[in-house]
């Protein structure tokens, strides 16, 4: 994986909160939801994650490819950048 969407920082632009307001129980505990598992088992916590950016969804939030690694460099990804997925924009075709 080269690309990815970072849930904490995806979390703490939608809903305009601090970084340290974005810890895994803490935008469960904030989103209304009880931590389901085992703390720190790889699974749970995946889990757990999917829920949070489920309701992100619904919330509104448009999900998007928000760090990269290039070079073995971690770089951000502009907020401006095509959907991950999305088909690239087309021009209208004129009508002739």
């Amino acid at each position: 994986a080269k690309r990815w969407i970072n849930i904490r920082k995806s979390y703490g632009n939608f809903y305009k909160v601090p970084r340290n307001q974005t810890k895994l129980t803490i935008m469960l505990e904030k989103l209304g939801m009880d931590y389901d598992g085992r703390p720190h088992s790889g699974l749970d916590d995946s889990k757990n994650i999917a829920r949070i950016a489920v309701r992100m969804l619904q919330d509104g939030c448009e999900l998007r490819v928000n760090e990269r690694m290039h070079a073995g460099q971690l770089l951000p990804v502009s907020s401006s950048a095509p959907l991950e997925g999305a088909p690239a924009p087309q021009m209208p075709r004129s009508r002739n």
